[in-house]
């Protein structure tokens, strides 16, 4: 095979489960428009683990490249960006006016400006965090919260408000510099306490027994941790301050 071809070609195998992950994220778009909107949610979440797992088998296999870095941002873009902003728009917001759409907007701008700084700043941060709320977990709780209330009864327009203030905070927290921690140091081949297994299995326990609410609750916990380790880190910060202040008072005194 001519070297040169060998260079412009791209790898199938990885490609495969980003193309897999569009798809889930386009299907989830169609069954908003055909008013199946927990099809929708469920698509979602289907993307985001697809989505998961195109990464990792690239790098298993050695077959990462430039085409399948831009395409993932792509898909993400379709998955987590445009499809979670128009279910939520289809099914609560869009009774609301313009505040409605706005919201929708707010969510869908707030994942393209993620995604672009995740992959401008790729190189230069540091990998334990992330610099804003993912878009896959944005994703997951809109989609979430959608999927919940939608088993809880409710309908778009009760859950109208609800779902409006957490499509917006999603989209801030997207843009934030607030940190999330990654787990990209966890290192799944090292050996771990006994301990770790019945935790294992009790999550998948509570995850079959009750999906859209245990998923939701999990996005939302790590939604808010963000904050809560910001503010936890404030609070030590003006502490140290505080100290270093009364230390420097008691010398001069």
């Amino acid at each position: 095979m001519n070297p040169e071809m060998r260079r412009r070609g791209i790898y199938i195998l990885p490609n495969l489960f980003t193309t897999a992950a569009l798809f889930a994220g386009f299907y989830a778009i169609v069954q908003a428009m055909n008013g199946q909107f927990e099809q929708s949610a469920v698509a979602i979440f289907i993307a985001m683990v697809l989505d998961g797992l195109d990464g990792r088998v690239a790098r298993l296999t050695h077959t990462q490249s430039a085409f399948g870095a831009e395409y993932d941002s792509l898909s993400d873009m379709v998955s987590f960006g445009a499809a979670p902003s128009l279910v939520i728009y289809e099914w609560a917001l869009k009774g609301m006016g313009k505040l409605g759409w706005i919201a929708a907007f707010i969510y869908c701008a707030g994942a393209a400006l993620r995604l672009a700084r995740f992959n401008t700043n790729i190189d230069v941060v540091d990998k334990r965090y992330f610099q804003g709320l993912p878009s896959p977990a944005a994703a997951a709780l809109v989609a979430g919260l959608v999927w919940v209330l939608l088993d809880l009864g409710y309908n778009g327009e009760q859950a109208r408000w609800y779902a409006c203030v957490l499509t917006i905070f999603s989209g801030i927290t997207m843009v934030s510099n607030i940190r999330f921690w990654s787990g990209k140091e966890i290192n799944l081949r090292r050996s771990v306490p006994f301990m770790v297994v019945p935790a294992i299995v009790l999550a998948y326990m509570l995850l079959s027994s009750y999906p859209q609410g245990v998923l939701f609750a999990l996005f939302l916990g790590y939604a808010l941790s963000g904050y809560v380790m910001s503010a936890w880190q404030l609070l030590r910060r003006r502490k140290g301050f505080d100290s270093r202040e009364r230390s420097s008072k008691d010398r001069s005194g």
